[in-house]
């Protein structure tokens, strides 16, 4: 019998857009939270209708890379804490179960393992971490490029959080450029080094996010042999975007999403996923609520 899988929520980017909130570059979702964050909520809630049972706090973009340093030293804990509400708030009104997942963000640019600088990190880290922590009921380190990045979040997270025992989740994204025989982060380590890194880093959730659906399916079946007896579930939300070059600027303006990428094509893809061991399944930029409605309505 296969395990029943948790449905998350979509792209909360290209959803906000789309619903017409503020929305340009280089704030890109952080503008919303800062200037309509109701609709954020109201993205949140179409998620939950359409069958999300974990959403994502807003707080992805609130980094200096996309507000600026003085917007971040002014006003980060400000917005973080009300990405945090306006989650809750969302969940607190579905009947059922809906659980809130603390983002934690790269840190100096999506895809960009070059642009780490490790002693910035925690500077940036350190207040995000500090608002979302008493707010949310699980960490998604997400979007992550580097394992030096990944390893020094969780550490920080452990030192802030640690005594609440929260479910700790971290996503990679995957190399789909040059795709290879060996499927890799975007900084060129393996998953494989990658799973055995989390898994001695004590995490409850690996999942890969913000690439191709079509290299996915072959991440999960590395992890899942590399964790065959080990309680770590797998998990994947794969984005709408062509495949992304190594210097890609995440900020300069928007991608174009493919056309392909339908609810019910989307849905073949989370199957092939499943079928692997993914248990936690959703989507990135451009997969909205009707893609989460397909994924609800036929895995959960």
């Amino acid at each position: 019998m296969q395990s029943s899988v948790t449905i998350l929520d979509g792209g909360m980017g290209r959803e906000l857009e789309r619903r017409g909130a503020p929305f340009k570059q280089p704030e890109w979702s952080a503008l919303a939270m800062m200037e309509a964050p109701e609709i954020v909520k109201e993205v949140h809630k179409a998620f939950i209708d359409a069958g999300s049972r974990v959403i994502t706090t807003n707080s992805y973009a609130l980094v200096p890379f996309h507000i600026g340093e003085d917007v971040f030293g002014q006003r980060v804990t400000e917005l973080v804490i009300e990405s945090a509400r306006v989650a809750r708030e969302a969940a607190e009104e579905c009947p059922e179960p809906v659980l809130v997942a603390g983002s934690l963000a790269p840190l100096f640019g999506s895809y960009r393992a070059d642009l780490y600088k490790a002693d910035r990190a925690e500077q940036i880290a350190r207040p995000i971490i500090e608002a979302l922590a008493p707010r949310v009921d699980l960490w998604l380190n997400e979007t992550q490029s580097l394992l030096a990045e990944t390893l020094q979040m969780k550490a920080l997270v452990d030192e802030i959080d640690g005594s609440a025992n929260k479910p700790y989740w971290v996503s990679f994204t995957l190399e789909d450029a040059d795709v290879s025989d060996i499927p890799r982060l975007r900084s060129g380590e393996s998953v494989e080094q990658a799973v055995i890194a989390m898994a001695n880093a004590g995490v409850q959730g690996i999942l890969f996010n913000c690439c191709q659906p079509e290299i996915i399916a072959d991440a999960i079946r590395v992890a899942k042999q590399v964790l065959p007896n080990q309680a770590i579930q797998l998990g994947a939300y794969a984005n709408a975007f062509p495949p992304q070059p190594k210097d890609a600027t995440a900020n300069d303006g928007l991608d174009e999403l493919r056309g392909d990428l339908t609810p019910e094509s989307y849905l073949t893809w989370a199957e092939h996923w499943k079928e692997q061991g993914a248990t936690l399944i959703g989507g990135c930029c451009g997969i909205g609520p009707d893609h989460i409605r397909a994924l609800a309505n036929k895995l959960s």
